[in-house]
């Protein structure tokens, strides 16, 4: 094979999207060849790529994906320096295996995991805009009002890192539904914090076109050629599926 940029052959053995490969060679966890890597090197079949001191078995692995209900308490992240359960102790042994993007400790619900770079490219990508859907449960005498929450979609919102907005919200039983289009760093519950309702459970239900349905906690699917379809595509999702699916959730968790 002709040389191609080093994030993109690590893209393609599934260790991680082209972006987080960059920011693992920005960070010197890459060596080629025993010399630790730079942006912008080339790589061929014939080099010795580890990270971390691992070998990275750089043909293409199979490209499969799973949701699963990520348990509280586990970290979304597949190398933790303080031991904590992370997402893969849930999962069967998968090389490239990583999870997509972030759902933080103390959040449970959807997660997707895969070996496929270019799928979490597509989905962390800031531009691709995928939704997420959440389910937060808030403290205090007075559960969140409406008029409360429509400071959360108006765009009147600003945190420490810029003003943030999200697409829906409507009340729930001690909480919030909330509907994003960004998945900032524990964006709903500092959103919610700052109208007075600090969050104290939050559980993601949806991702894209995909929900998590009646599945348990730690449990986990392979997804097949119509998950991905409704995941990448939720807008060709038949309308009475999808009504379906929001009374599901309701049911559950409303």
């Amino acid at each position: 094979m002709s040389p191609e940029r080093l994030q993109k052959r690590l893209a393609r053995a599934g260790v991680a999207s082209r972006r987080a490969a960059e920011e693992m060679i920005a960070a010197g966890r890459i060596t080629v060849n025993g010399e630790v890597a730079v942006l912008g090197r080339t790589v061929t079949d014939a080099d010795d790529i580890r990270l971390d001191g691992q070998l990275i078995e750089t043909e293409s692995v199979p490209k499969v994906t799973y949701m699963l209900y990520k348990p509280r308490g586990y970290v979304t992240t597949a190398r933790d320096e303080y031991g904590r359960r992370n997402v893969l102790d849930a999962m069967p042994r998968i090389p490239g295996l990583h999870p997509v993007g972030r759902l933080d400790r103390d959040s449970e619900g959807l997660l997707l995991l895969t070996t496929d770079g270019d799928l979490t490219l597509t989905m962390t990508h800031p531009r691709f805009g995928h939704e997420k859907a959440y389910r937060a449960w808030t403290d205090g005498p007075e559960d969140p009002t409406q008029a409360e929450l429509d400071a959360l979609t108006d765009g009147s919102l600003k945190l420490e890192d810029g003003p943030a907005r999200a697409l829906q919200v409507t009340p729930a039983r001690g909480g919030a539904f909330v509907t994003l289009g960004e998945g900032r760093n524990r964006q709903v519950r500092r959103m919610l914090e700052d109208i007075g309702h600090p969050v104290t459970r939050l559980l993601r239900y949806r991702v894209g076109g995909l929900w998590l349905g009646n599945m348990e906690v730690g449990e986990y699917q392979q997804l097949d050629e119509r998950d991905l379809q409704d995941l990448l595509h939720p807008e060709k999702v038949p309308a009475a599926i999808w009504d379906r699916q929001w009374e599901r959730i309701q049911k559950r968790w409303g």
